[in-house]
Formats: C-alpha cells, sequence, structure tokens
C-alpha cells in the first residue's frame, strides 16, 4: 500500500515543490527590487515623478528589498554573525 502511495504522490510532491520554489524566487528577487528602486531614481531625475511620489515609492520598495533579503538568507540557510 504504501509503495503506490509513493509511486502516485512522489511526483506531485515533487512538481509543488518546484512550484513552490520557483514562486518564491519571483517573489523574492532581489535584483529586480534593486532594478526598481534604480528605475524610480532615474523617473525622479528626470522629473517624471515628484518629490512625494517618489519618496513614497522609494520606501516602499526599500522595505520590500528589506524583506526579500532577510527571507532569501532565511531560505538559503546561511548565518549571518552579528557583532
Amino acid at each position: 500500500m504504501f509503495l503506490l502511495d509513493d509511486l502516485f504522490l512522489r511526483p506531485i510532491t515533487s512538481l509543488l515543490t518546484v512550484i513552490h520554489d520557483m514562486a518564491l524566487q519571483e517573489r523574492y528577487d532581489v535584483e529586480r527590487i534593486r532594478d526598481d528602486l534604480k528605475e524610480v531614481r532615474l523617473l525622479y531625475e528626470v522629473g517624471e515623478l515628484d518629490a512625494d511620489a517618489y519618496e513614497r515609492r522609494k520606501a516602499t520598495l526599500e522595505s520590500e528589498l528589506e524583506v526579500a533579503e532577510a527571507a532569501r538568507e532565511r531560505l538559503s540557510g546561511r548565518v549571518e554573525v552579528k557583532r
């Protein structure tokens, strides 16, 4: 009975694991958030965004970046020693 369970459930479980990992990588993509920060800065410098919109968007992206970096560290299993 357990052999049949393994035969049928293992492919589904591994597929769900792959989908979950891909979703986490996309959600916590540090490079994309950094690129968005650069883009917002550029839009502000060329006058496409006013100062208030720039500051709001920058604050939002910076908080997303902190969360993404923390999540990436937690998911990668690295340990950081803070002094």
